[in-house]
């Protein structure tokens, strides 16, 4: 797509439209491609790498830029780089049919990738594929959100996918080092979040190596500081608690 703006023709190509609808009227913005979910997903912060333009317009592809009175009307303020992040964060991508199946095909595709990667299987402890993970989200029907991040979806479909496959996340190997007065209080409050425990020694310390849901490690840390004031640590063995070898479940 290329674009002229009315004042002083400068070309716009390689253009993603954001558009918005505010006060019945509606505005366009136009960025880089690739470069707005960057934008809202954190990654990218520079609004010059996003923007190709600080113009807002009324419609991107022919070059017709908004008139200051309407955003005002709209927006109460015609600071148009204000505008702009608004509508980049707000707004809808404008997209084909072609761009939008091919990103959505892409984002199934990492959906699979984040799941064989956290996932195994319970009773075998081994990995499936990505293929295996893409098959099984075709038979429960899942749907891609594409105003959703892969992760957040990956974290669903696992939730779906248990109800037809025996599948969990990997755990987690942790070690707790404590303080012997408050270790033997705080292991009660730690027990509902361990789902193993695979080694306990109690000498000057308490050491326990234990298995836990990743879900977990944010709560178990932040108990183990403040019950212990500082004086406890934490270490991870192991992000994956994974058999060792190549074999992979189709």
């Amino acid at each position: 797509m290329s674009i002229f703006t009315p004042t002083n023709q400068i070309r716009l190509t390689n253009v993603a439209v954001v558009r918005m609808k505010r006060a019945g009227k509606r505005f366009e913005i136009a960025c880089y491609k690739n470069k707005v979910v960057g934008w809202r997903s954190g990654v990218e912060k520079d609004l010059d790498e996003v923007l190709q333009t600080h113009s807002v317009f009324v419609n991107v592809s022919k070059g017709q830029v908004a008139k200051k009175e309407d955003l005002i009307s709209a927006f109460g303020t015609d600071d148009q780089t204000e505008i702009c992040k608004q509508i980049l964060t707000k707004g809808e991508v404008q997209v084909s049919d072609k761009e939008r199946h091919t990103q959505l095909e892409q984002m199934f595709r990492d959906i699979a990738t984040i799941v064989a990667d956290k996932c195994v299987n319970p009773e075998t402890k081994r990995p499936y594929t990505v293929i295996l993970i893409e098959r099984a989200m075709k038979d429960i029907h899942y749907s891609v959100k594409p105003n959703k991040s892969t992760k957040q979806q990956a974290l669903e479909v696992i939730k779906q996918l248990k109800e037809k496959m025996k599948i969990e996340r990997a755990h987690m190997r942790l070690r707790f080092i404590l303080p012997v007065n408050e270790g033997k209080k705080l292991k009660d409050k730690l027990k509902p979040l361990i789902k193993v425990i695979e080694s306990e020694d109690y000498s000057q310390q308490l050491e326990i190596v234990c298995l836990i849901d990743p879900g977990c490690f944010r709560e178990i840390d932040e108990l183990i500081k403040k019950e212990t004031k500082g004086k406890g640590s934490l270490e991870v063995l192991n992000l994956k608690d994974v058999e060792e070898g190549d074999e992979k479940f189709e």
